[in-house]
């Protein structure tokens, strides 16, 4: 019967393929797929704590795995490196550590693709689970941009119009080179840009760096999930900057 194994992060391309050969079943443990509270968490790291990795924790103490490999390299964070220590210790399936520290670069057409954008951040989610090269896009003519890493609840993407590119560590994962700084951090100066962290995460100081540098732009970060302040400074940003809201945008299409 094939594995199911959990994944953390964007392991090394080999990892994948050896998984993909293997037929195994991968679960992205970055994301919310349990339904026991976030607070069970609490057993093996502090509350106050990023949520993504909360939410690792959470997800390999819940479901069903039979083995987890979590990327610890460069191209994750520290945190991960704690959280694989803890969860070996404690969980009776072995833990798989990695450092992808892979440079070929698969392209990110999905990052440029007209497309909703909490719809185009779940296909840039489940690309990480396949070693095949990516399907060819048309890339739209940009009203805004994204730049950060998928949050932890997707809602935070409503506002935006489906002609919206994406930056940072997001558009490196779509790219398969989660530690390509470079790429990470380069942005488009004459979009209105979100630049967007989970609170807590050390990818807080180059968001707001970069927004700091950035001509037109909106440095904000949520924890659990967006606050209504959270949506309500994305809407106004967006509106300010001139960029149809994504109902406004598919009401204009529609009509």
């Amino acid at each position: 019967m094939p594995e199911k194994v959990g994944i953390v992060g964007v392991p090394p391309l080999a990892v994948i393929a050896r998984l993909n050969r293997e037929g195994a079943e991968i679960v992205d443990l970055d994301e919310p797929l349990s339904q026991a509270s976030l607070d069970r968490s609490a057993a093996l790291v502090p509350r106050v704590y990023c949520a993504i990795l909360r939410t690792v924790v959470l997800n390999s103490m819940t479901l069903s795995l039979d083995r987890i490999c979590i990327d610890i390299g460069p191209g994750k964070c520290d945190g991960a490196l704690h959280i694989a220590r803890v969860l070996a210790d404690t969980l009776p399936i072995p833990v798989e550590c990695t450092e992808n520290r892979d440079t070929m670069p698969f392209g990110w057409p999905l990052c440029q693709a007209e497309m909703p954008l909490m719809e185009k951040f779940g296909r840039i989610s489940r690309s990480v689970q396949s070693a095949a090269p990516h399907k060819a896009r048309r890339a739209c003519t940009p009203l805004c941009a994204f730049w950060g890493v998928p949050p932890r609840d997707f809602t935070l993407l409503r506002p935006f119009p489906p002609q919206t590119h994406v930056f940072g560590w997001t558009r490196c994962m779509e790219n398969k080179t989660p530690a390509d700084l470079e790429l990470e951090r380069h942005v488009d100066p004459h979009l209105p840009t979100v630049f967007f962290s989970q609170s807590f995460c050390a990818k807080s100081a180059l968001a707001w760096h970069l927004g700091r540098q950035h001509p037109r732009a909106l440095v904000i970060d949520c924890d659990v999930g967006p606050s209504h302040s959270a949506k309500a400074k994305i809407e106004a940003f967006l509106a300010l900057s001139g960029v149809p809201l994504a109902s406004e945008a598919s009401a204009h299409a529609a009509g």
